[in-house]
């Protein structure tokens, strides 16, 4: 049974006005022949009660469960054989029903919600009437100003002390200064800094006059979103909900009486200034990886080779990169860093001549050796 369809036709049925059958199926998302029905139950006295809904069923015990495992994508046979391990004794088929049902339900109901492209729409509420309580045990009844781009998400948030009309022009114009613009239209909900007659089964919504002049000078259509329906601005609600956690907060914060932009605005003005690009190393993504060192005392990078000291042959080390660095560690120690570059081979020299003395070179003379070295690096590095 539509709980919302019911509640459409009532107030029809009450009066034993026939109701305009389209205009209530375009409102509800249904066909117009399931308002008829619904009105002519409800003439007829046929209409079930909505008491009826609550009436306990084999699947009642898991409804939770239930949507838990089809918001994760689970088909109703897979959810059957789950809960009926957890003591479901009802038939797969009852289930599938029930999951067919429920998925239906939130499809109709996702037509509510408001999807938007780049710069159409935003969304306003107020979480009003918070009663915080600072740690000196002193209460600070405040609201606090709501305001969600409808495409992108991004949101501003204004701490107030009212709720005046006053109050609500200047958190929009911050809001436009912060997202840097206006867009098409803004949702609000029946505030009555902002509507003047809210919209009913029976009347269409009046804007206020001044706020219908502030919203023209700023340029955006403004719509009323129908009462007790919060799905049209599911994402300020969202919003909204998410700022209940700054209860956890009670007795723990201390009140300036102050705008703490207004004290930063002087504080600025003391602090030290700072190289940023020298901060940069300390907030580079950091790439870490294993490699096992090859007989040549070398570990493979981005399909180039760096050399590690020829003892390390056969460990497993610990590559981590930094910006243009390779830095090799064996477990916490560092043992080798090098420059990440485009060549195939990277030596480093103390690993290039121990390679050399571990093999046919081991004959040469210290000072013959290093020239031979310093010669066949120059090379790989011109290559």
């Amino acid at each position: 049974m539509r709980k919302d369809i019911y509640e459409g036709v009532l107030p029809f049925i009450m009066t034993h006005t026939k109701p305009n059958y389209a205009a209530l199926a375009k409102q509800y998302n249904c066909d117009y022949r399931t308002v008829k029905r619904y009105y002519e139950a409800g003439i007829s006295n046929k209409l079930p009660l909505l008491a009826q809904k609550n009436k306990k069923t084999l699947v009642s015990d898991f409804e939770d469960i239930i949507a838990d495992k089809l918001a994760l994508g689970c088909s109703s046979s897979a959810i059957y054989h789950f809960i009926s391990k957890r003591g479901y004794r009802g038939s797969a088929r009852t289930l599938r029903r029930y999951c067919r049902n429920t998925k239906a339900d939130k499809i109709q109901k996702a037509t509510i919600r408001v999807e938007t492209t780049p710069g159409l729409s935003a969304q306003v509420d107020w979480k009003e009437n918070l009663k915080l309580v600072n740690k000196f045990g002193e209460v600070v009844p405040c609201n606090i100003f709501l305001y969600v781009l409808g495409y992108s998400r991004i949101k501003y948030l204004e701490l107030t002390f009212d709720r005046s009309q006053t109050t609500l022009f200047r958190c929009l114009t911050h809001a436009f200064q912060y997202t840097g613009g206006v867009p098409t239209e803004i949702w609000f909900d029946n505030m009555k800094t902002v509507v003047d007659r809210s919209r009913s089964q029976f009347s269409k919504v009046v804007f206020n006059e001044r706020f219908r002049q502030y919203a023209k000078e700023a340029g955006f259509i403004p719509i009323a979103c129908r009462a007790f329906r919060p799905q049209t601005k599911g994402k300020v609600e969202a919003l909204a909900r998410t700022i209940e956690r700054i209860r956890v907060f009670n007795y723990e914060f201390e009140s300036i009486h102050e705008c703490p932009s207004d004290r930063w605005s002087y504080e600025k003005e003391q602090l030290s200034s700072f190289d940023a690009n020298q901060l940069k190393i300390y907030s580079s993504v950091e790439k870490q990886i294993k490699r096992k060192v090859s007989n040549e005392a070398m570990v493979q990078w981005n399909q180039n080779k760096y050399s590690v000291p020829v003892n390390y042959i056969g460990k497993i080390l610990t590559l981590r990169v930094k910006e243009d660095k390779l830095y090799i560690y064996d477990d916490s120690t560092l043992i080798r860093t090098h420059t990440i570059t485009h060549q195939l081979l990277n030596y480093h020299r103390n690993d290039y001549i121990e390679i050399l003395r571990s093999d046919v070179f081991k004959h040469l003379e210290d000072e013959e050796l290093e020239r031979f070295v310093d010669e066949n690096l120059q090379a790989y590095d011109e290559l």
